[in-house]
């Protein structure tokens, strides 16, 4: 059994979290909305834009997650290419067992306080940005679409969405990415193959030493 199937790498990769589409539509509407004068900052809106932060915060949970994940999945899949290449296969089970329970410890040690860290930057980062390029109005009607109903909808389903593109999508173009790969990885192995030399197993047999002359 492979390491993937074992702990999958589509539960490490980075992907987006539920919650990442309002993230990325609040970073999108801080970069594009329209240069303004700077004027201090009043009460009423800093509590607007911490409120916004914090209706954000699962977005934020969900990529800090995401930062930590990354590096695990590359890990994974490199120790995934070696298990299968090195390692007998009566011991990959129990290879595969040691190494997700290494990977499964990364995550519970790091994930708590990465996410803490992601949390307590916020009001200063996102939270900067917000005061600097939104009026008080803007604020409100970006609150508005994050409290609103059918937007908490949307979001909900937007992981089924995906899913659903997802596998029409792999169905139909199974046929033509299948070859493909195969073809590919046939001509990355004969390149490896012919860098590497000869295998030490197919090299002549050493000549047996020459006997002593009789006396």
């Amino acid at each position: 059994m492979k390491l993937q199937q074992m702990f999958p790498l589509a539960r490490l990769r980075p992907h987006l979290p539920r919650h990442a589409p309002a993230v990325f539509l609040l970073c999108a509407c801080a970069t594009l909305a329209h240069a303004q004068a700077p004027e201090p900052v009043s009460p009423a809106k800093k509590e607007l834009v911490s409120k916004l932060v914090r209706l954000q915060q699962p977005g934020i949970e969900n990529l800090a997650r995401s930062l930590v994940e990354e590096p695990a999945a590359i890990l994974l899949e490199r120790a995934s290419q070696v298990v299968a290449a090195r390692v007998p296969a009566d011991k990959q089970d129990a290879l595969g067992k040691d190494v997700q329970g290494d990977v499964q410890k990364y995550l519970n040690d790091t994930v708590p306080q990465v996410r803490s860290r992601a949390v307590a930057l916020a009001p200063s980062t996102i939270g900067s940005l917000l005061e600097q390029k939104f009026t008080e109005d803007e604020l409100r009607q970006v609150i508005a679409v994050l409290e609103s109903p059918a937007f908490a909808k949307y979001q909900q389903l937007s992981s089924e969405m995906q899913q659903a593109l997802q596998s029409k999508l792999v169905a139909e173009t199974r046929s033509t990415v299948g070859p493909r790969v195969q073809a590919l990885e046939k001509s990355i192995g004969d390149r490896l193959a012919a860098a590497q030399g000869p295998a030490s197993g197919n090299a002549p047999a050493a000549k047996p030493p020459a006997k002593a002359p009789g006396k």
